[in-house]
């Protein structure tokens, strides 16, 4: 019997170029960017006007897509301004700008009609008529809130035509669909905005009007702290249910977040999703794949909203004792370029030594584990130890490839 299953996309973050690479090695079908206004992740590094247009031809190149950004809820007084960087953006091509305000939307289909519209989480798209008045509104893709369930999507897959979309893994926002006021009260920055503090994500203690200066911690239990919820999602144990459900992409979340988590969790998800989509009847969770996430630094892991409330169907499966994980390997570096034969070009991130044990992590197979034979300089000359951001060259005994990860034991 033939397979029919549509392939789904798997979008990942890209926050400067170099992610953008990492992202494109590992396997995404499409990434999400920002310029350097209007976006919600200022602090990202982004992309200036002549990045974008070399993002999009390097994407382009390995048959990538790029969505743009521009995410913000203005303000009166950016209204030209944002008319200018529609212009921009216009010239410029990615396949598809992000929105969420309905003022920018109304200029974007006047100002480049060309492109295609997708409707940010921020928007709080929660059901079935909500989607088909985006769909009549020209809208071609909406990211659907991260509160509903898996059923409720299914539904909306069901009865409408338009692409959907859902975060699958990373930071799980502590208000509606990521539209929180906390970093605004406590820190003067905007999430809304661009400008998120992540103040859910902080260490609290509470006082008792009676007892002052007795402070006590906020501390999770299996059920949560009850004030903020600060796990991550995680649904690679679910990727046929995905899949099943007709949404048309899974998007992972962080621009901010550094190349190992990046590489770390694009291999993961493209490998299930791929390993599915060959041979539904036989595919299984590999023990791999929870281990090549539970490596990478990580609040507790649940299944957001898709099976219910976070705190009765939390999955616990890569970390039982339900604490803070990850940095079990120590992040080296990337891969530059291949010099002779076991000889390559390191970017070094992080302190390396002769002899010592790393792991390299390529888009296809297990990671895989090697010594370092030797550590020179690019004159050929020997280096006791490599310290960051210098370039050396590595001799190891296997073959790797150019943006692979390199990890020490």
């Amino acid at each position: 019997m033939p397979n029919t299953l549509k392939k789904i996309e798997l979008l990942a973050p890209a926050g400067n170029f170099e992610k953008l690479e990492i992202a494109v090695h590992y396997g995404a079908d499409a990434v999400y960017l920002g310029g350097k206004d209007f976006n919600l992740r200022n602090f990202s590094g982004n992309f200036t006007d002549r990045e974008l247009e070399e993002a999009i031809r390097f994407a382009e190149k390995h048959r990538v897509k790029i969505y743009l950004t521009c995410n913000i809820y203005s303000r009166n007084h950016e209204q030209d301004s944002i008319t200018a960087f529609l212009e921009r953006i216009g010239n410029i091509g990615p396949h598809a700008v992000i929105i969420s305000d309905p003022g920018i939307i109304f200029q974007a289909r006047q100002i480049i009609p060309h492109i295609d519209i997708h409707l940010s989480t921020q928007a709080n798209t929660t059901n079935y008529n909500a989607a088909l008045f985006w769909e009549q509104q020209g809208i071609k893709r909406i990211n659907l809130a991260r509160e509903l369930s898996l059923e409720e999507i299914k539904t909306i897959t069901s009865r409408t035509t338009i692409q959907t979309e859902v975060f699958v893994h990373g930071a799980m926002c502590m208000s509606y669909s990521g539209r929180c006021l906390l970093s605004s009260f406590l820190s003067g920055r905007d999430s809304n905005r661009g400008l998120c503090s992540h103040p859910c994500r902080w260490n609290y203690a509470v006082m008792e009007e009676l007892r002052p200066n007795e402070y006590f911690p906020v501390q999770e239990d299996r059920r949560g702290t009850y004030i903020f919820n600060s796990k991550d999602m995680c649904l690679i144990d679910h990727i046929p249910e995905l899949i099943q459900a007709g949404i048309s992409s899974l998007k992972i979340e962080g621009r901010m977040k550094g190349i190992n988590y990046l590489g770390s969790v694009v291999k993961t998800y493209r490998n299930a999703i791929d390993a599915y989509i060959a041979d539904p009847t036989s595919y299984s969770v590999r023990p791999a794949w929870h281990s090549e996430l539970y490596q990478i630094y990580h609040r507790a892991y649940c299944t957001g909203f898709y099976f219910g409330h976070p705190d009765d169907k939390s999955d616990h499966t890569l970390n039982p004792d339900n604490t803070h994980k990850g940095k079990i390997h120590s992040f080296i570096g990337k891969i530059i370029e291949k010099r002779d034969k076991n000889l390559y070009l390191i970017d070094i991130r992080n302190k390396l030594l002769p002899g010592d044990e790393i792991e390299i992590l390529s888009p296809q197979g297990p990671a895989r584990q090697t010594k370092v034979l030797s550590l020179t300089n690019e004159q050929g000359q020997p280096v006791d130890n490599a310290k960051p951001n210098t370039h050396l060259l590595i001799g190891i005994p296997i073959d790797v490839y150019q943006n692979d990860i390199v990890r020490k034991l």
